[in-house]
């Protein structure tokens, strides 16, 4: 694979300022939760289910959501909250698609097990609603060929990598990561952008993420 070929168009790398933002809404039960679950804004689902990944770069992501963790460690339901935690994120493509599975998984518990809707989480324990907002900016970097894809990539902050791999995907609705689709559609490399499609971003870690993306595309110029 020629590194120096150029693309049709450049790929601009981009970087995002995170802020949270309490929403007022909480819930006590299980019913509560499921009904704001299927009305909140799509930012307050990826807040919940991408929170340890935006604020812990550098290590690995095994804790479960924030829905998981609250259900077992307030209401004491361990298997819906194993269930919850099993959710295999990377296979959605839209935050729609993720609230629906959250949904369905709390609704099918309740049914098999009605008496758990009694439970109610004491006194300053509710699950509070907390919305993630970006504010998307240009990192003052970009890569005509390969090689100065590869340059870039060492040297921009762990932000830009997470927005291009994660917060392009889900939360714009992309049917791939950035890289991937720039790969393809402007440089013409389907395999590279196939194989990079295919990582599941969410076992590593942010800078192991790099890593890997990294050697990929060494190997494919070598």
């Amino acid at each position: 694979m020629d590194g120096s070929r150029k693309a049709k168009e450049p790929f601009r790398f981009y970087t995002r300022l995170h802020l949270t933002e309490l929403t007022g809404l909480h819930a006590s039960t299980l019913g509560e939760l499921l009904a704001l679950v299927r009305e909140v804004n799509g930012s307050c689902i990826y807040h919940h289910t991408h929170r340890f990944l935006q604020q812990h770069l550098y290590l690995s992501p095994e804790p479960p959501n924030d829905f998981a963790f609250w259900i077992r460690n307030v209401l004491g339901e361990d298997e819906l909250a194993e269930k919850l935690a099993s959710i295999n994120t990377v296979q959605f493509a839209t935050i729609r698609g993720l609230r629906d599975k959250i949904a369905l998984t709390i609704d099918e518990y309740l049914k098999k097990r009605p008496a758990a809707s009694k439970k109610a989480a004491g006194c300053g324990e509710e699950f509070n609603f907390i919305k993630s907002v970006s504010f998307v900016l240009f990192d003052n970097y970009e890569a005509y060929d390969l090689r100065e894809f590869i340059e870039a990539l060492k040297k921009i902050p762990a932000d830009s990598l997470y927005f291009h791999i994660f917060e392009s995907r889900l939360r714009l609705e992309k049917d791939s990561n950035d890289f991937s689709n720039w790969l393809e559609n402007s440089l013409g490399e389907k395999e590279l952008a196939e194989k990079i499609a295919r990582l599941d971003p969410y076992t590593y870690t942010t800078e192991d993420l790099r890593k890997v993306l990294i050697n990929m595309f060494q190997r494919a110029i070598v």
